[in-house]
């Protein structure tokens, strides 16, 4: 297995999945990728594709890591199954991961995340939602992976 920063046992390969993946899997995907991209092979996945949201891409523009060329994507088209790690950001997507990995050694773990599309107001209170779910991210993937912020590395 490969290892983090900090001597860490990481999975070979991570899968992140929620709704329609054009927010939280993505962005989640991305963070994952910035932080260990050298070392695990991270993918995105929706119950569902969507459309590219974008503010997503704005928000996470915002933090340097560009994600407008990402193409979303349904479990229905996906082929690859061989993660060792799949963690769902919807219950939707929970399900849809349960099924898939009936007959893999998959671990799932689920992570309920607020879907920042739900929320109404201003274009600011909107975009501070999808802030909130990126850092809200990129916290439990660095608490999850034990990884140092990169302004200590």
């Amino acid at each position: 297995m490969p290892q983090g920063p900090n001597g860490e046992e990481l999975p070979g390969a991570v899968l992140f999945a929620c709704t329609l993946n054009s927010v939280r899997s993505p962005m989640a995907a991305a963070l994952m990728r910035h932080l260990f991209g050298r070392v695990v092979y991270v993918d995105s996945v929706g119950a569902r594709r969507g459309d590219l949201d974008a503010m997503a891409v704005e928000v996470m523009d915002e933090i340097g890591i560009e994600i407008g060329k990402h193409k979303p994507k349904s479990f229905d088209e996906f082929e690859d199954t061989s993660f060792d790690l799949v963690i769902t950001l919807s219950p939707e997507a929970h399900h849809k991961a349960m099924e898939l990995t009936r007959t893999s050694a998959a671990v799932i773990e689920y992570w309920p995340t607020m879907d920042p599309t739900a929320v109404e107001g201003s274009r600011d209170q909107r975009l501070a939602a999808y802030r909130a779910v990126r850092d809200e991210l990129e916290r439990r993937i660095q608490a999850r992976f034990d990884a140092r912020p990169a302004a200590d590395t």
